[in-house]
């Protein structure tokens, strides 16, 4: 189960939710989408706004963690494209969430959900060559998911030359069903 960008809807991260969710949904985990430059978004807001967002991902770890569920913080990128863009901005960030989450075991790092076309898996392994480590340094056994190309479809892109030297890392693959045919299928069987 995903939320909706925290900014928009934040009054759908609560104790009741996340319960119903794994109780009646049979869900397993979440992901808390905080989205970096939309509306309110984590860097493009003001730091009023960063401690709000900071805020409700903290209450939704919370929630998750009494729920029983996993818990992924998904550093949303949408119309910002590339992950460069706030590369600053998400190493400071990520450094903060392994420091304050380190002992969870049910917390997942998604380091940048759906780069588009504009970023190249190069860029975006550069980027994870940055990010990685200030969560490597404070949570060394997290679970990292790292986007791929083309809104996380370009899996195949990836399996070609993948990040070395790291445990725990996963690569998104986004299937929709009523879009995404045997195309798709077929990179994802590449990639294995």
């Amino acid at each position: 189960a995903s939320t909706h960008g925290l900014s928009w809807f934040p009054e759908y991260v609560n104790q009741k939710s996340f319960s119903h969710l794994k109780k009646n949904w049979k869900a397993n985990t979440v992901r808390l989408a905080l989205y970096t430059s939309e509306y309110n978004g984590y860097c493009t807001g003001d730091a009023a706004n960063r401690r709000a967002l900071e805020k409700r991902v903290a209450d939704g770890v919370k929630y998750a963690t009494k729920a029983g569920l996993y818990v992924i913080i998904d550093w949303h990128i949408l119309s910002d494209g590339n992950p460069k863009t706030y590369q600053k901005q998400a190493v400071s960030f990520f450094k903060k969430m392994a420091g304050k989450y380190k002992n969870y075991t049910n917390v997942i790092y998604e380091i940048c959900n759906e780069p588009n076309s504009s970023a190249t898996w190069e860029q975006i392994k550069q980027y994870a060559g940055e990010v990685i480590p200030v969560i490597r340094a404070n949570d060394p056994d997290a679970v990292i998911i790292v986007g791929t190309p083309t809104w996380s479809q370009d899996v195949d892109i990836v399996a070609q030359n993948p990040i070395k030297n790291q445990k725990n890392i996963m690569y998104a693959l986004h299937f929709y069903a009523a879009t995404h045919k045997d195309w798709i299928r077929d990179k994802l069987k590449k990639a294995n």
